[in-house]
C-alpha cells in the first residue's frame, strides 16, 4: 500500500503547524543530606556496629591494638599459611610489614603493570592494603586504589587483607562524604567493599571468589580504645 505524496506533504505541514503547549521541567529541590546527619555515635559503638554488620557479609574481623596489630597479623600469617603475599612499598604499614612478615614471603608491587601481570595472576596468594575509611551501617570499607596500592592490589590475590582504623569508621554513607569532604575532589576509583567477592548463576547457587578475593580479612585497629 502507497501514499500519495501529496497526501504524506500535507500530514507533515499540519504537524510542523499545530501548536503544542510547552510545560515547565518539574521542579526538584537538590537533596539536603544535613536532614539525614549521621547520628550521635561515639567512634566505640561505631567499630563494633562495623564488626557485626562485615561479619554478616562474610568477611573475617580481627581487633586488635595500634601497638600489637603487626603481631596480630604474623600469627595470622603463620595460622592461615599465607606463602605469597604483596603489598605496597610506600605506605604507613609498610614498615610493620617489614618487619613481621618473612622477606621470601613479602613482595611489593611497585613494578609496572604490563610486566608484573603473569606474576600478579599466579603467583600471590594474598593482598595487603590500608583503606581509606568505612561505614558501619552497611560493614563496608571504602578503597580508594591510587599508584601505590592499586585496585588490582585488593581485587586479583585469593585473598585480601585490609588494615583498618577504628577512628576512620563512619555511620553512613552521606556522613562520611560530608566529613571527608569528597565534594572537593573524588579520585577516578571509589570503591565500597562489604566481603569477599560473590555471585550467583541461573540456578541461584551463590559462589565466593569468582571475580575477585574468596576470602576478606579485616585487621580492625582499635585506636579508640584506652591504651592502644
Amino acid at each position: 500500500m502507497s501514499i500519495n505524496p501529496n497526501a504524506r506533504k500535507a500530514i507533515f505541514e499540519r504537524l510542523r503547524s499545530a501548536s503544542f503547549p510547552e510545560k515547565e521541567p518539574p521542579s526538584i529541590d537538590p537533596p539536603d543530606f544535613t536532614t539525614a546527619a549521621s547520628p550521635p555515635v561515639g567512634v566505640s559503638e561505631l567499630a563494633d556496629l562495623y564488626a557485626r554488620q562485615a561479619t554478616l557479609s562474610r568477611s573475617e574481623v580481627i581487633s586488635c591494638s595500634l601497638s600489637n596489630w603487626g603481631t596480630t597479623l604474623a600469627d595470622l600469617v603463620q595460622r592461615k599459611r599465607f606463602r605469597s603475599i604483596l603489598a605496597g612499598r610506600n605506605t604507613w604499614i609498610s614498615g610493620e610489614l617489614s618487619r613481621q612478615i618473612p622477606h621470601d614471603s613479602l613482595s611489593w608491587f611497585d613494578e609496572d603493570m604490563f610486566s608484573f601481570k603473569l606474576r600478579l595472576f599466579s603467583e600471590f596468594d594474598t593482598g595487603i592494603t590500608t583503606v581509606r575509611s568505612a561505614v558501619a551501617e552497611t560493614g563496608s570499607l571504602v578503597v580508594w586504589p591510587d599508584t601505590q596500592e592499586p585496585r588490582s592490589l585488593s581485587l586479583v590475590p585469593p585473598t585480601h587483607i585490609a588494615i583498618l582504623r577504628a577512628s576512620s569508621i563512619h555511620f553512613d554513607l552521606a556522613g562520611l562524604m560530608q566529613a571527608e569532604a569528597w565534594s572537593r575532589g573524588l579520585p577516578s576509583n571509589a570503591l565500597l567493599v562489604s566481603g569477599p567477592s560473590k555471585t550467583a548463576d541461573i540456578q541461584r547457587i551463590l559462589a565466593f571468589g569468582a571475580h575477585g578475593p574468596k576470602e576478606l580479612i579485616v585487621l580492625l585497629i582499635r585506636d579508640d580504645l584506652p591504651g592502644t
